[in-house]
């Protein structure tokens, strides 16, 4: 499993753990589908942040699965 620190390794599609910002303190996942990459950088050392296909906002943990 990769880590979601490098923009390249992730795209849409793909099954994710992300963090949410209330989740933060905590570090609880949520699982879920990336629809968008917000992050432009090719690096984030706290992980790429994503919109997953739901609506909600994160930054990527675990990339969990490559999808279809």
């Amino acid at each position: 499993m990769a880590d979601g620190t490098v923009r390249a390794d992730i795209r849409p599609g793909m099954h994710v753990a992300i963090v949410l910002k209330k989740d933060q303190r905590s570090g609880a996942l949520t699982q879920g589908v990336v629809k968008d990459i917000l992050t432009k950088a090719p690096f984030h050392s706290r992980g790429i942040k994503v919109r997953l296909t739901d609506g909600r906002i994160g930054r990527v943990r675990e990339i969990v699965g490559q999808g279809p």
